[in-house]
């Protein structure tokens, strides 16, 4: 089994976030991981114990994952995953709510930075560790009714290649295309036809070795996961 390496994962409650926080667990490495859902956490807990850790956390609260990073000090991460994100209800642009197009803002680009902003000043000192930050499909394209996710993710292209350019040799940011998989966000906007792609066990199935053989040399690049069984 390799060494065991420190996890920081945002997002864990549900979906892919939490596939892969039972996927490194099950390869022997350790996950801190934050969701707003306060009875997954406390599932999770139950299920993992220490030396994994799990707590509530708003990523989109700029204060909240301060504080929570501030906790982790002393577990500067080996592998730091954005995955946590929204998606808005479908509706043409100019019929999507202020309200709403903030939050999946705040969750999805906001939520990023401040993960960003808390955990990279000890990576950067350690000078070591790979960033991952979840773009998707419509981080590169995009599609009718959803128009406030795409933007979203775009975002997080762009946002990815220039801290790439800002990080020390030895560390590596990449902006990561999950591919089409069969989650609650996937549902929401395909429907019933969600189910014809593959769940989020299957995809870590290759997804989480995958995300463990990411190194310094692909630092700046946009990647897509290997496709998952069907």
């Amino acid at each position: 089994m390799s060494v065991s390496r420190q996890i920081v994962i945002s997002g864990v409650s549900q979906g892919l976030g939490q596939a892969m926080t039972e996927g490194f667990i099950a390869n022997g490495h350790i996950v801190n991981g934050c969701s707003r859902q306060a009875a997954a956490i406390e599932s999770l807990r139950t299920r993992f114990g220490k030396p994994h850790r799990f707590d509530v956390v708003d990523v989109a609260d700029a204060k909240e994952v301060e504080a929570w990073a501030s906790t982790l000090a002393e577990r500067s991460p080996d592998l730091l995953i954005n995955n946590a994100a929204i998606i808005n209800r479908n509706a043409p642009l100019w019929e999507v709510p202020v309200e709403e197009f903030g939050k999946v803002i705040d969750i999805n680009v906001k939520g990023t930075f401040h993960l960003l902003r808390s955990f990279l000043p000890i990576m950067v000192a350690r000078g070591c560790g790979i960033v991952v930050n979840f773009s998707s499909t419509w981080g590169s394209s995009t599609s009718p009714k959803v128009a406030p996710y795409c933007a979203s993710k775009w975002a997080i292209e762009g946002l990815t290649r220039a801290l790439s350019q800002e990080l020390p040799r030895g560390m590596a940011a990449i902006a990561l295309n999950p591919g089409i998989i069969h989650t609650k966000m996937l549902e929401s906007c395909f429907g019933s036809t969600a189910g014809a792609f593959p769940d989020p066990a299957a995809w870590a199935v290759l997804a989480v070795p995958w995300l463990l053989s990411l190194s310094a040399a692909d630092n700046g690049k946009s990647l897509r996961v290997p496709e998952a069984p069907r």
